[in-house]
């Protein structure tokens, strides 16, 4: 059975950083491509952040590029999103995903096994 846990979201004013982490469990977990999608109340579920099986090759939304870096430990079966200089309009809920492949994807129905999500609120 394949489980994803986040954790680190939060209540954060504008300017500040929060890591996020989501482990993974019941998957060969570096075999896997990762990636960090959100949603927002009355918005679709879009994509922030993916990452290789290897961690070697990343992508980010023009959104968050340059705020936002994704990593992962593929000893600890585990993908990271650390967010910095975070906006008012960074706010929503934060799943992470694991793709159906090795090759990083942005498209969500790419992803098939998906977290419960951690909510990211940023304060104006």
């Amino acid at each position: 059975q394949v489980q994803l846990v986040e954790s680190g979201g939060g209540l954060v004013q504008a300017g500040g950083s929060l890591r996020l982490s989501c482990a993974v469990s019941g998957r060969t977990f570096s075999s896997y491509a990762m990636g960090w999608f959100r949603q927002a109340p009355g918005k679709e579920r879009e994509f922030v952040a993916g990452i290789n099986w290897s961690g070697g090759v990343t992508y980010y939304s023009d959104s968050v590029k340059g705020r936002f870096t994704i990593s992962r430990d593929n000893a600890k079966s585990t993908v990271f999103l650390q967010m910095n200089s975070l906006k008012p309009e960074d706010t929503a809920l934060y799943y992470c995903g694991t793709a159906q492949g090795n090759v990083l994807t942005t498209r969500a129905y790419r992803y098939d096994y998906w977290g419960q999500g951690t909510q990211v609120t940023v304060s104006s």
